[in-house]
C-alpha cells in the first residue's frame, strides 16, 4: 500500500488528454423551496465550465496532475469555457467552431436536483478532422479519457474511430460512456471503463441488485475486452475488477450528499491520478477515486484538493483498521 498522498509532480512523466465533445457553461442555481409558475429568488449561483471530460481535467488539476482538455467550443460561451479551463491550470486545446454557441446548462438545486441541458453547436467534418490531427501529439504512456455523450452532428461510432486512430501508440485509454457507445469500444481493449449501476442495467437488460451480480456483469465486460472495470455504486461504494481478475471493493465515503453532478467524473480523475504513481496500486487508486467522488458529492461543485484529501485520509485510516 502506498502511504504517500497526492505525490508531487505526478503528471511530469505522462500527460492526460480529456475529450469533451459537447462542453457547456454550467449555471448552477440554488433556490429554497422552488415553486413552479411563481417568481423564485435565487439564493446563490455558480458559473463553471462543464462536461464530463472537462470535469475530469478539473479534478485532476486539484490532484496535481497535468492534463490537456480537448473538444469543440463556439462563440462567446465557448470563450468563457476556455477561460475557465485555463484558470484552473489546465492546457485548453479546443477546436474553435466557425458558427453556433457552446451550450449553457442549468443545474437547479432546490428540494432535489433538476437539470436543463441544451443542445450544442453543429460540428463540421473540417472541425472533426482538426481534432484528429491534434491526437498526433499523444505519446506512448499518455492517458486518453473519452467521456460523455456524442452530439448528433458527429458519427455515432466516433469513440471507435478515435481508438482506431491512436491504436498504433501505447496509450492508456479510459472510457466513461453508456450503452453501445461504451460496448462498441471494448474490442479495442480499453485500459479502464467506469459504468455505474444504471449503465450496467442498460447494457445487460437488468440492473444488478447485489455485489455478486455486479461482479458477474463486470466479468462479462472484461470478457468483451475491457482490461479494468470500475463500477460506481453511489451510496454502496465502488467495485473494481482489475486486469488480473481480482475484485476490490471500497465502501462509500460518509457525508451528506448535496450534489450528484460530476461525482462519477471525479471518481475517474481520482483513479487515473492513482495509477499514475510510479507503482500501480489498484487498492490505492480505488480509494482515491472513491474519495474524489465522495468529496464532490458532498460539495456544491467539483471537489477541491482539501476535501479530497480529507476523505482520502478517512479511507486510508479505515483500510488500515480493516487490514490490521
Amino acid at each position: 500500500m502506498q502511504s504517500g498522498l497526492l505525490c508531487a509532480a505526478r503528471g511530469d512523466l505522462f500527460l492526460v488528454y480529456t475529450v469533451t465533445f459537447n462542453p457547456a457553461l454550467d449555471y448552477v442555481v440554488f433556490v429554497n423551496n422552488m415553486k413552479f409558475r411563481e417568481v423564485n429568488k435565487i439564493e446563490k449561483a455558480l458559473v463553471q465550465a462543464g462536461g464530463k471530460g472537462i470535469n475530469v481535467s478539473m479534478v485532476l488539476s486539484e490532484l496535481g496532475v497535468e492534463s490537456r482538455a480537448m473538444g469543440f467550443v463556439a462563440g462567446f460561451t465557448g470563450e468563457a469555457i476556455e477561460q475557465s479551463v485555463r484558470e484552473h491550470g489546465i492546457d485548453a486545446d479546443f477546436v474553435h467552431l466557425e458558427s453556433g454557441l457552446s451550450r449553457i446548462n442549468i443545474k437547479l438545486k432546490s428540494d432535489g436536483e433538476t437539470e436543463l441541458n441544451a443542445n450544442g453547436p453543429v460540428i463540421s467534418d473540417k472541425a472533426l478532422k482538426e481534432l484528429f490531427e491534434r491526437f498526433e501529439d499523444l505519446e506512448n504512456g499518455d492517458v486518453l479519457v473519452l467521456a460523455g455523450s456524442v452530439p448528433s452532428s458527429l458519427p455515432s461510432n466516433i469513440y471507435e474511430q478515435i481508438l482506431e486512430y491512436v491504436s498504433a501508440k501505447k496509450v492508456i485509454t479510459v472510457i466513461d460512456a453508456s450503452g453501445e457507445l461504451l460496448t462498441e469500444t471494448l474490442k479495442y481493449k480499453p485500459y479502464l471503463i467506469k459504468p455505474n449501476l444504471d449503465e450496467i442495467g442498460e447494457i445487460f437488460g437488468e440492473k444488478p441488485t447485489s455485489r455478486d451480480e455486479v461482479i458477474i456483469c463486470a466479468q462479462h465486460l472484461q470478457e468483451m475486452g475491457a482490461q479494468n472495470v470500475l463500477v460506481s455504486m453511489a451510496g454502496d461504494g465502488a467495485l473494481l475488477l482489475d486486469s488480473q481478475g481480482d475484485v476490490r471493493y471500497c465502501a462509500a465515503c460518509e457525508g451528506s450528499v448535496v450534489n450528484s453532478v460530476g461525482a462519477g467524473d471525479a471518481m475517474v480523475a481520482g483513479f487515473v491520478s492513482g495509477i499514475l504513481d510510479k507503482d500501480v496500486d489498484f487498492e490505492y487508486a480505488l480509494m482515491l477515486g472513491t474519495a474524489a467522488g465522495g468529496a464532490t458529492a458532498f460539495s456544491e461543485g467539483l471537489a477541491d484538493k482539501k476535501h479530497i484529501i480529507e476523505q482520502m485520509k478517512v479511507l486510508l485510516k479505515r483500510h488500515a483498521a480493516e487490514t490490521a
